[in-house]
């Protein structure tokens, strides 16, 4: 069963037994997931009422796309986990002869450049939404502006956490330009990614903090 149609309870208790995946990775993109529900959440507070009509158009834009990406994070945790999977078969390989041992490792690398571009996208995704989420700033029912911190939380998790996945994936790879490209690339979005969350969850804590 995907992991996505499993309960929370049982993608809790899967998470937390021996087996190696669903781990990280899997993780990072829930958090993303759902960051962007909690985002949606708060379009659909705001759409409709007549005290923020004059944001109707922007927060429609912002709910379709943040619902294409909320799809595209849940596809990758399962994506993530079967491109972990792909590493482990891996191991099952025979490495008798020398042409085994080559395709062996051929194998390997091409494995663990998958499990370096499913957290990439979970990084691309999570900046997407925290890019629609900074555009509603101001404009949004402030009766949900909790949710919105939370949100912001949930997609900082999400970057950090596909960063150390990349990170630990593009220790084995031995293609130093493939290496290269998205070291910089994943550092220069996560940092962006948690840099906006931050500013994102301290406007908000601001708000709600009693005035002196």
């Amino acid at each position: 069963m995907a992991l996505v149609n499993r309960t929370i309870t049982d993608f809790s208790e899967v998470l937390a037994s021996e087996a190696p995946a669903p781990g990280g990775g899997s993780t990072a993109a829930l958090s993303g997931a759902l960051g962007a529900s909690l985002i949606l959440m708060v379009t659909s507070l705001t759409i409709g009422k007549e005290k923020y009509a004059a944001h109707e158009t922007l927060m429609r834009e912002a709910a379709e796309n943040v619902e294409t990406m909320r799809q595209n994070l849940l596809s990758l945790i399962d994506r993530d986990t079967e491109a972990f999977d792909a590493v482990s078969a891996v191991f099952k390989m025979p490495k008798n002869t020398d042409e085994e041992k080559k395709e062996r490792s051929a194998a390997m690398q091409a494995a663990l450049k998958a499990c370096t571009l499913t957290p990439f996208e979970v990084i691309e995704c999570s900046l997407a939404v925290l890019e629609q989420a900074e555009k509603m700033c101001g404009k949004y029912n402030t009766n949900a502006a909790s949710d919105l911190g939370v949100a912001a939380l949930s997609l900082k998790t999400a970057t950090e956490g596909a960063w150390l996945n990349m990170l630990i994936n593009l220790d084995g790879i031995k293609d130093e330009e493939f290496v290269t490209t998205y070291r910089q690339n994943g550092e220069k979005l996560m940092s962006k990614a948690t840099a906006l969350a931050d500013k994102i969850y301290h406007e908000i804590e601001k708000q709600l903090l009693p005035r002196s």
